[in-house]
């Protein structure tokens, strides 16, 4: 049997530790443990599952997945947090502390060689500001993640999963296009949290799939998404001259690719900015 963290629970751990939740390691402690349950639930994981959990904090959510996979290995930056992690697990969820890695690192400096097993999903409760990053450096780097769910700012979530045409696609959401399709999987209030967010958060769950060009093309798809996006009101041949080198040099890998020169960058699907990628090494 599992005892997940409410309030006063979390609020104990923070002070034995000598935590205080600091804006610039983005720590809101989830306390409530409905949305724990339903966050494991969402994420959609099997017994054979192989989690990666990004932030544990405190291990709110940990506690939760412990039980209905293979493995969590979790990755915190917070050394303090790191140590503890094990104690709460053992104390709360003994029956599964076997079941636990613990890695004291930045999650945008981790590689595969320094994981004890290769994860198959990715759920985390992700800082607000290294959320995007993460995300995409963890999918570039670890090539067994098929699948995740993770929860980020609301705003964030809404870029992360637009479609072209949204008003809020962008580059964001292009590059997880490149790895995997991506849906908002629900809204979470800040209530759940400690300390309180002003603003609400979303679930997002993704799903692995082939990328639109082979990996090595990856780094100059993405140099045409930067471009198209960096003047994103502006026609592609104008948005890419600089990328291009030239006007109608933009006009004619544009051509090249089959992409009409007067669209803007935010009605492009990754598989498009693929082609004018390709176009231009022509």
């Amino acid at each position: 049997m599992t005892a997940l963290l409410g309030p006063a629970e979390i609020r104990e751990l923070a002070v034995r530790l000598g935590i205080t939740p600091t804006k610039r390691l983005g720590q809101n402690f989830v306390h409530d443990g409905n949305t724990v349950r339903r966050i494991v639930h969402t994420a959609a994981l099997t017994p054979d599952d192989i989690v990666l959990e990004v932030g544990p904090g405190l291990g709110s959510l940990t506690l939760g997945l412990l039980p209905v996979v293979r493995a969590v290995c979790a990755v915190e930056i917070d050394p303090r947090l790191a140590q503890a992690l094990p104690v709460t697990v053992a104390a709360h969820a003994p029956a599964y502390h076997q079941r636990l890695a613990v890695l004291t690192a930045d999650a945008l400096g981790v590689r595969a060689e320094a994981l004890p097993f290769a994860p198959t999903a990715l759920v985390a409760n992700l800082p607000y500001n290294v959320a995007v990053p993460v995300v995409l450096h963890l999918l570039g780097t670890l090539p067994s993640l098929a699948h995740g769910l993770v929860m980020v700012q609301r705003e964030v979530a809404d870029r992360l999963v637009a479609g072209p045409g949204s008003k809020v696609y962008g580059v964001p959401s292009a590059k997880l296009a490149w790895y995997a399709q991506a849906r908002l999987a629900g809204r979470v209030p800040p209530a759940v949290f400690w300390p309180v967010p002003n603003v609400d958060s979303g679930l997002v769950a993704f799903t692995r799939r082939e990328p639109p060009a082979p990996a090595e093309c990856r780094e100059a798809v993405c140099a045409v998404v930067d471009a198209a996006f960096a003047q994103r009101r502006k026609m592609l041949r104008a948005a890419l001259t600089g990328w291009a080198g030239g006007t109608q040099a933009a006009a004619d890998t544009l051509a090249m690719a089959g992409v009409p020169a007067t669209v803007r960058g935010e009605e492009l699907t990754i598989s498009q900015f693929a082609a004018i990628a390709a176009a231009r090494k022509r």
